[in-house]
């Protein structure tokens, strides 16, 4: 059986174009591929680890995870230091969904959501 190297979540939005600008303006993501023409489709990727934007058409209802499932994210990204990121977001702009705090099961936390309401959670293991 072969061995599983990573993956990469697929978020629906309403722009791809707009989305993945956001993911690099706002929550630091490095490079933005951009697929189609137009676009439809895009690949942001920070540290190695990417995430894929994929644009649904116009009129189809979607929902974020929190909307159907309370207090559900759609990705959930682990960092080394989940204050120092805290701060950077904070400082580029991004929409913070709930603030840094030490969660009951050991980990430093918080909240982001993108354009498309989608909730990112951006967690440190703390024990």
């Amino acid at each position: 059986m072969a061995k599983l190297t990573g993956s990469a979540p697929v978020l629906l939005t309403s722009d791809v174009v707009a989305a993945s600008e956001y993911y690099r303006a706002k929550l630091g993501f490095e490079r933005v591929e951009l697929y189609g023409e137009p676009a439809t489709f895009a690949i942001v990727t920070r540290d190695g680890f990417s995430l894929m934007l994929a644009q649904k058409e116009a009129g189809v209802e979607h929902k974020a995870n929190w909307q159907i499932v309370d207090k559900t994210w759609n990705v959930y990204l682990w960092v080394d230091d989940a204050e120092a990121e805290y701060t950077a977001m904070q400082e580029r702009g991004a929409t913070i969904d709930y603030t840094l705090y030490d969660t009951p099961w050991g980990t430093r936390e918080f909240g982001v959501q993108d354009l498309d309401d989608h909730d990112i959670a951006i967690g440190q293991i703390i024990d």
